[in-house]
């Protein structure tokens, strides 16, 4: 059977399992677009919504190990359908705020709960198991560039609503698109009939949770790989967070915001696809830290002078290739080291690191702007902590490559 024979039959899994991240991820990443409208609208400052923010990423990743648990014990389609609609409730309670505490509860607690369980972690592990191994990190980078047509498309849109009614209509029209998560997670959820899993015999596989946990803590490559994690949630969502603030207070148009995020959206199907394939034939972890490098030194440049609408497109669109790069890159990494049946548990702890990062990255940008009026500092510490992690990612992947360990 060749690989187009192989992937035809389930081809509508995978499309509805793009279908749901292009939604959730394309949300989250734009919400940073409110900030300016609620915090000038209803009592909450920019410490509070990028407080939300922050909480919104650490529920995200102390959430993701439990969905890849309940996702191994009760099956993919009810973990992602209760991520659908804490999502949609995230949204509508949103739409409805009237202070800090409901911001909090809806993009934060009820967001964080819906990405865990019906976004990148459930999408790459559905797609793990439905691809034969011989393409799946190049599947793995194609399923990853679905994220980023959402937020190509999101961003526009959630502006367009801003300018043209308020910030109220524009989560309204979020929750909508939310809404459309609930039938492709139903439709996704095939995978559990249609791909259920074989065990093998040199991996994780026939480990208890608690035994693969233990696994994956002993393993050098995997712990430097997930401390690395931390600084790529750190730099993304401070962007996402605090760029479209960032061109506001420097009198750029608010519309160019929502563009770089849009732009950055366009990018990552590029950098998705080239490093899904480019995991296909070299060293994951070595690229990973190329991308943590690369990253950091396009901040530097950018952040030095004052942005303009060309250097911003500019900048969106390399930050855009080096974004979701990341994704197929630790999936098949965790694949290659430990197996399949704990993928989702086991990256999810590494993305419980990359949460931590982002947690970091938006609240602690809001609150060093509160303190010393500027995003100055921020970006020092994150440009810094992004070189010495991507160094450190590739010395270490060069020395000492991913091995998978005897399960005895």
């Amino acid at each position: 059977m060749t690989t187009r024979e192989a992937i035809r039959p389930v081809l509508p899994i995978l499309i509805a399992a793009s279908f749901m991240l292009t939604i959730a991820f394309g949300i989250r990443q734009s919400l940073g677009l409110f900030l300016p409208q609620i915090t000038s609208d209803i009592a909450v400052t920019i410490t509070q919504f990028t407080a939300a923010i922050a909480i919104q990423n650490l529920v995200w990743g102390f959430c993701q190990p439990i969905a890849g648990i309940a996702a191994d014990k009760w099956g993919f389609r009810p973990v992602m359908l209760v991520g659908a609609i804490s999502y949609l409730v995230g949204m509508l309670t949103m739409a409805s705020a009237n202070g800090a505490w409901m911001i909090l509860f809806g993009a934060g607690i009820c967001v964080g709960i819906g990405m865990a369980c019906a976004s990148f972690a459930m999408t790459l592990a559905v797609t793990s198991r439905l691809v034969p191994v011989s393409v799946r990190s190049t599947a793995l980078g194609i399923v990853s560039a679905a994220g980023s047509i959402g937020a190509m498309v999101t961003a526009p849109y959630g502006q367009f609503l801003l300018n043209g009614f308020d910030w109220r209509i524009a989560a309204l029209g979020f929750a909508v698109l939310a809404l459309l998560i609930i039938p492709a997670a139903w439709i996704a959820g095939r995978v559990d009939k249609e791909a259920p899993l074989e065990l093998s015999a040199d991996n994780a596989d026939r480990l208890s949770a608690t035994g693969a946990m233990q696994m994956a803590f002993k393993n050098p490559s995997f712990v430097v790989m997930a401390m690395a994690y931390l600084v790529c949630g750190m730099q993304l969502v401070f962007l996402t967070t605090h760029l479209p603030s960032y061109l506001q207070i420097c009198g750029m148009d608010p519309m160019l915001g929502a563009s770089a995020i849009g732009i950055i959206g366009g990018f990552n199907i590029l950098g998705s696809l080239f490093f899904g394939w480019a995991g296909q034939r070299w060293n994951k972890q070595a690229l990973l830290g190329l991308i943590y490098c690369s990253r950091s030194l396009v901040l530097a440049v950018y952040f030095i002078t004052p942005p303009s609408a060309t250097s911003t497109i500019v900048f969106a669109a390399v930050m855009g290739f080096l974004w979701l790069g990341v994704s197929p890159l630790v999936a098949g990494s965790v694949i290659e080291m430990f197996g399949l049946r704990w993928q989702a548990m086991i990256q999810g702890f590494a993305f419980f690191n990359h949460q931590f990062g982002s947690f970091l990255g938006a609240f602690g940008g809001g609150w060093l702007f509160d303190k010393f009026g500027s995003y100055d500092v921020a970006l020092v510490i994150g440009i810094s902590m992004g070189l010495t992690a991507g160094f450190v990612q590739i010395i270490f992947a060069l020395i000492r490559p991913p091995t998978r360990p005897a399960t005895a």
